[in-house]
C-alpha cells in the first residue's frame, strides 16, 4: 500500500461514487475500479460496499480512509507552506451563499475581505441549493432548521421573518392584524412547493399555523424587496431584506406579536470536517464569523 492508493480511497469515499472520483482524479472509471480492487486485494479485506449509485465505506475502509485523509491533509499543508513561503496570504476560497442574503449582506463583507487580502481568489456562488458541499465550494452559508450531521456547522445567528408592507400599501389597504386576515392579503414571499405556503407563527410556546397562497413568489429576495416597496402586497421576508426601509419608515411591520417561521430560523456557516483547509479558507471562515458576531458592529441577529 502506498500514498497514491490511500489518495484513491479518500477520493472515492469523499465523492461517493466511482464516476465522480474518476473525474476528480482525471482517470477513467474502469481504471479507478481496477486500482480499488487491487488495493482491496493487497489489504485482504473489502473496503467499500458498492451499489448502483453510491459506494459506502466498510468499517475497515472507514478506518483506512481516516488515516488516508490525515496523510492527504498533511501533504497539502506542507505543499502550501512551501509555495507561500515569504509571500502574502494567497489561495482560492469557494463560497456558496443564498441569493438574497448573499447580495444584501454578505457581498459587502466579501468586498471588505478582498480588500484586506488581495492575494486570495474568491469564487462566489449565489444560489439556494441545500445539498452538501461540492468540490468547488469550501464554505456554504445556509438557512436550515437543522444542519446536516455530516458537516461542521458554525452559527451566524438567528433569522427573523417579518410580515411587512410599504407605507403606501398600508394607507391604501391597511395591514392585516390577525393571521386570518393575512390569508386574504396578497402575500409576497420566497419560492414554495405547489401553490400554498405553510406559515408557522409562535406566541411563546403556542404554535399557530396558517396556509397562504402567495401572489408574488421568487427565490431572489432583492426582487421580493422591489415588490414590497412597489406596494404589491404584504411581504413575508427576513428582516435584512427591508431593514433600511424599516428604519426610514417606508416599510411597516405587522403581526409583531408572533415569531414567524417559513424555511428555518437559523443561519449557519457550513464546511466539511475532513477536507483540508488552506490558510485562505481558515482566514475567510474566521472573518465571516467575526462579521456576524454581536461585537463586530453588525446587527445582533442575522439580517
Amino acid at each position: 500500500m502506498d500514498s497514491q492508493s490511500l489518495t484513491l480511497l479518500v477520493e472515492i469515499i469523499d465523492s461517493g461514487n466511482l464516476s465522480q472520483a474518476a473525474r476528480k482524479l482525471k482517470m477513467t472509471r474502469a481504471n479507478v475500479s481496477y486500482h480499488l480492487a487491487k488495493l482491496e486485494k493487497d489489504v485482504g479485506v473489502q473496503l467499500v460496499q458498492r451499489t448502483t449509485r453510491r459506494v459506502e465505506p466498510t468499517e475497515i475502509g472507514l478506518r483506512l480512509y481516516q488515516h488516508g485523509r490525515t496523510i492527504h491533509n498533511e501533504m497539502l499543508a506542507a505543499r502550501e507552506a512551501i509555495t507561500t513561503l515569504g509571500q502574502g496570504l494567497q489561495g482560492r476560497v469557494g463560497i456558496s451563499v443564498p441569493s438574497g442574503y448573499g447580495q444584501i449582506v454578505v457581498s459587502d463583507w466579501l468586498i471588505e475581505f478582498k480588500r484586506a487580502y488581495p492575494g486570495i481568489v474568491l469564487d462566489v456562488l449565489f444560489e439556494n441549493r441545500a445539498d452538501n458541499l461540492r468540490d468547488e465550494v469550501d464554505i456554504a452559508i445556509r438557512v436550515v432548521q437543522e444542519p446536516p450531521l455530516s458537516l461542521v456547522a458554525r452559527s451566524l445567528g438567528t433569522v427573523r421573518y417579518l410580515a411587512c408592507a410599504s407605507l403606501d400599501y398600508a394607507h391604501r389597504h391597511g395591514l392585516p392584524r390577525t393571521l386570518h386576515a393575512l390569508r386574504t392579503s396578497p402575500v409576497i414571499t420566497a419560492g414554495v412547493t405547489g401553490r400554498q405556503l405553510r406559515l408557522a407563527a409562535y406566541q411563546g410556546s403556542e404554535r399557530n399555523e396558517v396556509m397562504l397562497e402567495p401572489t408574488l413568489i421568487s427565490e431572489h429576495f432583492p426582487f421580493l424587496r422591489q415588490g414590497i416597496l412597489a406596494g404589491l402586497g404584504v411581504g413575508l421576508v427576513p428582516d435584512y431584506v427591508v431593514q433600511d426601509k424599516l428604519e426610514s419608515g417606508e416599510v411597516l411591520t405587522t403581526l409583531d406579536e408572533y415569531r414567524l417561521s417559513i424555511f428555518g430560523t437559523h443561519m449557519y456557516l457550513l464546511y466539511l470536517p475532513n477536507r483540508h483547509q488552506t490558510r485562505a479558507v481558515r482566514t475567510c471562515i474566521d472573518f465571516l464569523l467575526a462579521k456576524a458576531s454581536p461585537g463586530s458592529g453588525t446587527v445582533e441577529s442575522v439580517r
